[in-house]
């Protein structure tokens, strides 16, 4: 059994980390779209003096972290999981969060593969492979930030860092058994990051617990990183969304979700059903495209038009439901948008935290989805479904992983927005109580 990572070296855990990324039985190849290695082993190599005489930049100091392959890095083309990039001028300067991460002392071992231009909840990607499922390598991993979550479940990185723009760190956490955070949207730099939709997109991280998410989170919030305290679960107050959000549940999913209620019931946390009357309003905004797609074709269009064989046919299907949005119909959204975001706020005062499973289905098998648009498509509906509301909302979101045999299952807390803090010590406090 491996040493705890305490008691290991920076430089042991890169190895070991470089190992598993290099094993041709692995996932590795499929995982990572480029891998930093002699670099990673000299900034591990020097956390681990630091760490000799006392001297460590803090908690992060040392830790290996993967980033998704739409996080600019001078001197490279950001390819943001498209081939259509590859020959794109290489960025000048480094994203401000990943910039932040190595200031505090990350390893950066490498890039992470992931949907094109991040633009599914599925995970799968034509031109780089799909990273199978660690618990199941025949299944979906969940997109978009699909590589980094099995990085971490795999033990290639111990933290990874991804975007969330309709749920993109939840989901694929959710079907791979770790955690995933998506923050309030401003609370990190999307700088850097190459956009899917500017109105929506959070950088957040996916790590094995919560504690290492916050971490992460506060570092790249420019925060300064204190000891996590997980909140007294007595005498909280969640709230079980009634509706839409809780309908065509797996059976898998249902039982999972059910039995964390119980336990959590059990350390005195009151549960109630609470409507989303916003929800109706939220679906008649993005009737005709929503913002992901409006936005990403504005920032394709030129491609589209240029270039359209080379987009992986299901994300150009869906960039298009944008072409025809005019700029009454965007600005309408955005004012609409504006005074929901006001409303669920309001709506949210009088409870800790909404929960819900992250996703109502569990991983999909990667064959039945990678040639047949239509089971494709239903998928991702229901997979983004739930996720998504946080980001409309501009909410902050959390995916714990819960027991269960078999393909994994999350679960989905939600709060308002500004209140990350709050909810990752609630989260800190419900990991203890449900994997107990």
């Amino acid at each position: 059994m491996d040493r705890p990572a305490a008691t290991r070296s920076s430089r042991d855990r890169l190895e070991a980390c470089l190992a598993r990324i290099e094993d041709p039985a692995g996932e590795g190849k499929r995982a990572f779209t480029k891998l930093y290695t002699e670099q990673a082993r000299a900034a591990a190599d020097a956390a681990d003096r630091r760490a000799q005489f006392g001297q460590a930049l803090g908690p992060l100091d040392g830790r290996i972290v993967s980033i998704k392959d739409l996080f600019d890095m001078p001197g490279e083309a950001t390819t943001a999981g498209s081939k259509l990039r590859r020959d794109a001028a290489p960025a000048v300067t480094e994203a401000p969060a990943i910039a932040r991460l190595r200031a505090a002392g990350a390893v950066i071992v490498g890039k992470t593969n992931m949907t094109e231009f991040a633009f599914s909840g599925v995970g799968i990607n034509p031109h780089y492979g799909t990273p199978g499922n660690p618990a199941d390598r025949s299944c979906i991993p969940g997109g978009s930030s699909s590589g980094g979550a099995v990085s971490v479940a795999d033990g290639m990185a111990e933290i990874t860092i991804g975007s969330d723009t309709g749920g993109s760190t939840r989901i694929p956490a959710a079907l791979c058994g770790i955690v995933g955070l998506k923050p309030s949207q401003s609370r990190v730099p999307t700088a850097g990051a190459f956009p899917l939709s500017y109105a929506l997109d959070s950088i957040g991280p996916m790590a094995g617990s919560v504690a290492d998410c916050a971490l992460a989170d506060a570092v790249m919030a420019g925060e300064t990183v204190a000891p996590l305290m997980p909140a007294p679960l007595a005498g909280l107050r969640l709230g079980i969304p009634q509706g839409l959000l809780m309908e065509n549940m797996e059976t898998p999913v249902a039982a999972a979700f059910d039995a964390a209620i119980k336990s959590l019931g059990r350390h005195g946390v009151a549960v109630t059903d609470h409507a989303l009357p916003q929800l109706a309003d939220m679906l008649a905004v993005n009737a005709k495209a929503g913002f992901a797609a409006t936005e990403a074709f504005y920032i394709h269009r030129d491609a589209m038009e240029q270039r359209p064989g080379e987009f992986d046919t299901f994300v150009r299907n869906r960039i298009e439901r944008g072409r025809n949005v005019t700029a009454a119909d965007y600005i309408s959204m955005q004012r609409r948008r504006a005074e929901l975001i006001a409303a669920m706020d309001q709506h949210l005062a009088d409870l800790d935290a909404l929960i819900l499973p992250t996703s109502p289905i569990v991983a999909r098998k990667i064959a039945d989805l990678a040639g047949d648009e239509a089971a494709f498509t239903a998928a991702n509906a229901l997979l983004l479904r739930n996720t998504s509301v946080a980001n409309f909302f501009d909410l902050c979101a959390i995916s714990l992983p819960l027991p269960v045999t078999g393909l994994p299952v999350g679960l989905m807390l939600v709060a308002r927005n500004g209140q990350d803090l709050r909810l990752l010590r609630l989260a800190a406090a419900m990991e203890a109580a449900i994997s107990g």
